[in-house]
Parts: structure tokens; sequence; C-alpha cells
């Protein structure tokens, strides 16, 4: 009997594989592997949808971000809805020999954004600890306000950064900016000069040049701006109006020496000054520059011009005679002299005596019209053409009679800057050339321009050099640099006449005088005398002295090599020869 043969059912056992080897699914298995799929794809389909999200919003910010680059930097810092433009570097300023006297330091601003504050009232209160000089009030108000961007506080010191760092604030930050600095301080403050906390010019060389130092940098060429100033002789001429100021109690002063043939100043100084790099503690008497902004009646310096303009029209020779016998009366007005000789004088003895009486009747000889025509060849009846926004305007008559004429002959009714009349005073003095001030080093590019005749301008300079061998100018002689010069003494103006006792004393002179370098003037503002002056307070006693310091310290400095004054060779250059009797009358 055969054995029995048994079938195997193989739907019986759902796990087990058919003989061709194809897997069958169950009617559940198919249902649950459908919606596994279905979950597949949904979730693909929501990445893919969240993807498409981030992009947009990246495109919405991106493009935002390029909207905003694209707009003015001025705006956003004026409506504060964003964040500001980062402060724009600025070239270097410097000496003639390359001393830096204004550059760039990076320091951190202090901003927050309100909408990220997260207490308002204790961060303000811990910031106030930090930085007491910010009131609590204003910076919780800030805080408060909800705005995207505000500053809290410009230009921090590495010190405060640090204390507000420490407190870890949300929604405090710091922005890193440039601040200008100015090492030398005082020494060239109204030079140069100083910028706001946008790092825009606003007074000085800073504010007569702010686009062109705001535009080094970014050119690539980062050429500093260089100017004339040497700060050795800067330095010389400050401390010497400082000490006078004291010695003689005056108000103020100002100073300046400047390069006889190229106009460059080699020093300009106006005190009192100020530090540029605290300007907002600076009082208003201290910002006022003295040197350029302020005008003032020349007094006898003026005679320098006078004297020239004579003997450049040919209506006066060295030998000829005016009659100061007697005061001179115009109208209502007399004129007299102040160490009056009572007698006639040449025209050297006018101009060492200091006669107005003299100086008066020699420019009615010239006439007002070819006066007035002579000043302004010289360039002192309009605005010097300086490299500052502060340079004063002259004031001149409107009508110019002949009382005009004969006052401003001895300096009066005429005003000018310091800087203005030194520019005068040099074209005299160095053969007869205009020259034209400049806070540049090498000076102005062109053609020199004759105003006097070389003749004219070899004979002031005799006169000049006279007036302190032998004239009111003495205390202004240094040993070996040959100096020449004028005094000048004019009382201050007010309405309607002059302030008695308030005087302007002036010193004007340049040197060497056998082949003129340098031109100094000196200035100071109401000085009052003292008992070493014999208590007069006029050019001669207060501001003679000080050239005569300030061009024995500064000659070395700008090389210039001590002479023999009495040498021959030096007394023929000058075509100086005095008699034994060294009277100007016999000067020449």
């Amino acid at each position: 009997m055969n054995a029995p043969t048994f079938m195997a059912r193989h739907d019986a056992d759902p796990t087990r594989s058919p003989p061709d080897g194809r897997v069958r699914v169950s009617a559940s298995s198919k249902s649950e592997l459908r919606s596994g799929n279905d979950a597949l794809a949904m979730a693909h389909r929501r990445v893919i949808a969240v993807a498409a999200l981030f992009a947009l919003c990246f495109s919405v910010i991106g493009g935002r971000l390029v909207d905003l680059a694209a707009s003015k930097p001025e705006a956003s810092t004026r409506t504060a809805d964003y964040w500001p433009a980062v402060v724009r570097a600025r070239a270097d300023i410097t000496d003639r020999n390359g001393v830096v006297l204004a550059t760039d330091l990076s320091v951190a601003s202090l901003f927050a954004e309100p909408r990220l504050v997260q207490d308002p009232a204790r961060s303000a209160a811990a910031l106030a600890a930090a930085l007491p000089n910010l009131p609590v009030a204003e910076l919780r108000s800030k805080l408060e306000s909800g705005r995207t961007f505000v500053w809290l506080k410009r230009h921090l010191t590495p010190k405060e950064q640090a204390e507000v760092n420490r407190l870890g604030l949300p929604g405090i930050g710091f922005q890193q900016e440039q601040r200008r600095m100015y090492p030398v301080g005082a020494l060239t403050a109204h030079v140069v000069g100083f910028s706001d906390v946008d790092n825009k010019g606003i007074a000085g060389v800073e504010q007569f040049f702010d686009n062109a130092l705001r535009a080094f940098p970014q050119s690539g060429l980062g050429a500093p701006l260089k100017l004339s100033l040497d700060t050795r002789v800067q330095y010389t001429v400050r401390e010497e109006l400082l000490r006078a100021m004291v010695d003689f109690n005056a108000k103020g002063a100002a100073g300046l020496v400047m390069d006889a043939h190229t106009g460059e100043l080699i020093a300009l100084v106006s005190v009192p000054d100020f530090d540029p790099n605290r300007v907002g503690e600076a009082p208003a008497d201290a910002r006022f520059n003295r040197a350029t902004l302020g005008v003032f009646e020349p007094g006898s310096t003026m005679k320098v011009m006078t004297v020239a303009m004579a003997l450049d029209y040919g209506t006066a020779r060295l030998d000829e005679r005016f009659d100061a016998t007697k005061p001179l009366r115009i109208s209502r007005f007399t004129i007299h002299d102040d160490h009056a000789k009572n007698r006639w004088l040449t025209v050297p003895e006018v101009f060492v005596y200091s006669s107005n009486i003299g100086a008066a009747r020699m420019a009615m000889e010239v006439g007002g019209e070819r006066q007035r025509g002579f000043l302004a060849k010289l360039g002192m009846l309009e605005r010097p053409p300086i490299e500052l926004p502060e340079a004063g305007a002259p004031l001149v008559p409107e009508v110019w009679r002949d009382i005009n004429t004969m006052t401003i002959a001895f300096g009066h009714g005429i005003a000018m800057s310091p800087l203005q009349y030194a520019a005068g005073f040099a074209a005299v003095v160095n053969g007869g050339f205009k020259v034209a001030p400049t806070l540049l080093a090498g000076g102005r590019p062109g053609a020199k321009e004759r105003v006097v005749s070389q003749d004219t301008s070899d004979i002031m300079r005799r006169l000049l050099r006279l007036n302190v061998e032998e004239g009111t100018g003495k205390q202004a002689d240094s040993l070996g640099y040959l100096v020449g010069g004028k005094t000048g003494t004019a009382e201050k103006t007010v309405a309607g006449g002059y302030k008695k006792n308030a005087l302007v004393s002036s010193f004007a002179a340049a040197f060497p005088m056998n082949d003129p370098r340098y031109v100094v003037f000196v200035m100071l503002d109401e000085p009052t005398g003292t008992a070493s002056t014999q208590g007069f307070a006029t050019g001669g006693w207060t501001a003679a002295p000080i050239v005569s310091r300030i061009v024995g310290r500064a000659g070395p400095m700008l090389g210039v090599v001590p002479v023999d004054d009495k040498s021959t060779e030096v007394r023929r250059a000058l075509f100086v020869a005095l008699d034994g009797r060294r009277s100007p009358s016999a000067a020449f």
C-alpha cells in the first residue's frame, strides 16, 4: 500500500512564499502600505512648502537690505528708523614736518534696539550706574520708545565700554565708529579746527577742506593734508603770547610767523584758545580767532604803507620835509603827535618818530583815490584768501573823504585782521610782490604780481631796521637777526567813538632785513602797563619785546644764521650809513 501524499496549502501560512517566489500580501497589509505612502507624500509636500517659505523670507530680507544699502545714510540717521551708516574716516592733517595734528581713532558707540529690551526700567537704571553722565529718565524714555534703533551715547571710552559690556543687557550693543582726535591739543586749535560727533568738519581747516578730507580715505590714497605750520615755531609763539597775556593782564593776543615770499604761515596763534578734543567745554571767547577773524585798527603800523605809498608814487623823497610844528586841524577833528617834535620832519623822521601829523600830510599829497588804490593792490581792502572759514573782512569807509585819507595814514578809520595786515606788510619788504597768505605747505602756485617797486621796498627795509635801531621799536631787536619793524597802538572802537585806555598794541616785523625771509606780527588785546613798562601799554613797550623773543627762539629752528649786525658787509647790504649823531635825518 502506497504511503499517502500530502499537498501543502500555502495560503495556510501567510509568511511563506509561494513556489513562484512572489510575495503575496493580505488585504489588510495592502491598506497599511497605502496609508504609509500617502503620509510620506504629504511630508514631502510640507518640506517643499516650508523650503519655499524660507526662500521667500530670505528674498524679502535680502531685498530690504539692498534697499537700505541704496538709501542715503543721512536719512537713516535722521529718522533713526534703521541702523545709521558707520561714520566715515577722514584723512590725517599734519604740519610741514609730518607731525600729526588731526587723526581718526576707532571707538565704540552705544546703541539700543528698544523693541528687544526686556525690562526698560531695570536696563536704564543699570546703564545710568555704569555711565553716570547719562540721566536715568532720559535712558528709560529711549528704551521705552519702541523704535528700531536709538543712540544712547556716542564715543565711549574703553573703560565705559567694558562697564556696559559687563551688564549683559538684551537689546543693548556697540557700533564701531571713527572719532577725530587732536594729538597736540590747543596748540593748533584755531587753525586745524574740529569736527562734530559725526566726523564732519565744522571749524578751521577741518571745515574748509571737509569734502577733501573725507574723500582721501575712500579714494584709497590716504594722503594726509600737509599744512605750512611748524609746530616748533607754533609752540614758541603761543608760549610767548600766553606769557605776555599774564604779564600785561591782556584780554587776548594774536601772533603769526609768515614766509615773506610764499605767504606760508609757519605759525598762527590766537589766545585764549581751547582743546579741540573737548570743544564743548570751551567758552565763546576762547573759540574766537583774533588772528584771522577779529578786525582791529592797526594804528601806527599803517605808516609802513603810507610811507611806501608816497615813495612809490613819487610824491615824497627821503629828504623831503613835512610840517609837524603844531597839531593838524581839519573840520572838527584835530590830529596830533604822541611824541611831538614841533618842527618840520623828513620822511625818515616821520617814520621813526611815528608822526601822525607827518603821515597825514604825506597821504594828502598822494590823494584819497590813489591811497585806496594802493591799499587795494596790497590786498588790504578785501577778505584775505586764507584756507579758513574764520576770516574777517576789513572795515573800510564807504565814502573816502579827506578826513579818511588822513586818519587811515596813521591807522585809524580802517580795520583789518592781523593776518591781512601781515600779508600787506610782506609785500612791502619782500621786494614788492603781493603775498597771498596760505596754510598749505609749499604755498600757492601762480605768477608773482608786483605791487611795489624794488627801490621802494629797499628803502622801506632800511627804514624798518632804522626804527628798531633808533626809534620806537628798539625792544624788538634780537641779537644777530637784523630785525626791522614798526610799532602800532590804537584805542579800541566802541559805539560813537573810542574806548579810552582800552588799547590794541602791536608790532609788525621782518627778519633778517638785509634779505627778509620771515614776517612776524604780534598783537595784544587791551594790555595794561606795569612797573617794568613805566606804566605804558603801547606797542613799543608790550608787543615789541614779544617779537624779540620769538625771533631769538624761532630763528635757529628756521635755519636763519645769526650775523654780526655791526659788520661792514651787513651795513653795506642795508645801505645804512649812520653818522655820529645817529639821527634819522642823517640815515641815508
